[in-house]
C-alpha cells in the first residue's frame, strides 16, 4: 500500500512536559510537518493504534503510565501493523539504559536539549527508511502476485487453483457437505488466434475472464488451468448448484461478443461439471477427470453447452 505523502509529513509527539511539546511542536510546523500530540505513552500507544496514524514518532523516554520504549515495544508486537519510525528524547544521564533501545524495536535517539538541526536530520533519515519498507512491501506484494496470478489476466493462477480444490477437499473429508468443480473451455479458440492474431486472442481471454468473475460467487475460486482452459471450485455446492454457475457464467460470455481491436468477437464456451457429495468424497484427480470427460462430451455434442459429469442428460443448452 502505497502512503500518502500528507502521511510521511505527520509526526506523533509524546511528552509529558507541556512545554518540551510546545517546543517541538513549533519546530516542527517550521519544516513543514503536521504535528499530532500525547500527553503519556498510554494515548500515545492509542493514537498510533489508528489506521491513519503518523509514521514518524518522537516520544520521551519516560512518561506516566508508559514510556517511549514500552510504547515501541507494544507497536512492535504487532508486524503486521504498519511500521512506525520510533525517535527517543533521553536525558544525559539515561545514556546507560540505551542497549535497552535495541530490544525494544526502538530506531534512533537524541539527547535533552535536543540540537534542532540534528533532529531535522534524524527525521530525514526516518522518512528515506519510511520509504525504503514501502518499496520493499511494494516489491514483496509484487512478487507474490506474480507467484499466485496468471499474468496475462490477472485470475488466479493453476497452482492457486489446485490449492482450492485440495482445500475443499480436505474439509469435505472433516465436515461433510459437498462441492462442485466446472473445467471451461473456450470454444474455437484456435481460430481466433489464427484468423484475428494473438494480440486479438489475448483480449479476448481478459475480457472471458473479467466475465467469469463477475458471474461467480465471492466465495469460489477461478483460475486460469491452462491455454484457454479455466478450473472454477464452488464451495458447499453439489451437481445442481454447480451447473448453475456454469451457465451463468456461459450465458455472460455468449450474451455479448467481445470487443477488440480488430473488432468485436463472438465467443462461447463449453464446460464440463462434476462435484464430490455424499458420505465418498471424490479424490481431487478423480473429479478433475470427470469434469474432463463431460467437458469433451459437450465438445462433441456442438459445443456451447455445459454438462454433467454423472448426469449426463441434466444438461442447461443455449436458449433457442
Amino acid at each position: 500500500m502505497t502512503i500518502d505523502e500528507k502521511y510521511k509529513k505527520r509526526v506523533l509527539i509524546a511528552d509529558d512536559d507541556p512545554v518540551s511539546r510546545r517546543v517541538l511542536e513549533d519546530v516542527l510546523a517550521k519544516w513543514g510537518y503536521e504535528t499530532i500530540t500525547a500527553a503519556d505513552g498510554l494515548e500515545a500507544l492509542r493514537i498510533l493504534q489508528n489506521a491513519n496514524a503518523p509514521r514518524l514518532a518522537v516520544l520521551d523516554w519516560m512518561m506516566p503510565g508508559m514510556g517511549g520504549p514500552q510504547v515501541c515495544q507494544r507497536m512492535r508486537e504487532h508486524p503486521d501493523w504498519p511500521y512506525v519510525y520510533f525517535l527517543l528524547l533521553i536525558a544525559r544521564n539515561q545514556k546507560a539504559d540505551l542497549l535497552r533501545c535495541v530490544e525494544f524495536g526502538v530506531d534512533d535517539y537524541l539527547t535533552k536539549p535536543f540540537d534542532s538541526q540534528e533532529l531535522r536530520d534524524r527525521l530525514r533519515v526516518g522518512q528515506r527508511i519510511l520509504d525504503l519498507q514501502e518499496s520493499l512491501a511494494q516489491a514483496h506484494e509484487e512478487l507474490r502476485f506474480r507467484a499466485t496470478h496468471d499474468l496475462l489476466t490477472g485470475i488466479a493462477n493453476r497452482g492457486v487453483v489446485l490449492d482450492a480444490l485440495n482445500r475443499e477437499h480436505s474439509r469435505q473429508k472433516r465436515e461433510g457437505g459437498s462441492f462442485g468443480i466446472i473445467l471451461l473451455d473456450l470454444d474455437h479458440f484456435k481460430y481466433v488466434n489464427d484468423t484475428r492474431g494473438h494480440l486479438c486472442g489475448d483480449a479476448v481471454l481478459r475480457e472471458i475472464t473479467r466475465r467469469i468473475i463477475a458471474s461467480i460467487r465471492p466465495y469460489d475460486t477461478a483460475g486460469r488451468y491452462g491455454g484457454e482452459q479455466f478450473l472454477i471450485v464452488a464451495p458447499m455446492s453439489g451437481e445442481l448448484g454447480t451447473l448453475a454457475v456454469a451457465e451463468r457464467i456461459r450465458t455472460s460470455i455468449e450474451s455479448l461478443p467481445v470487443e477488440t481491436e480488430s473488432g468485436p468477437v463472438a465467443v462461447t464456451v463449453s464446460s464440463g461439471v462434476a462435484a464430490s457429495q455424499g458420505e465418498s468424497p471424490l479424490e481431487p484427480h478423480a473429479l478433475i477427470h470427470r469434469a474432463d470427460d463431460a467437458l469433451y462430451r459437450a465438445k462433441n455434442r456442438g459445443r456451447n453447452r455445459s454438462e454433467l459429469a454423472t448426469q449426463p442428460q441434466a444438461t442447461l443448452t443455449p436458449s433457442q
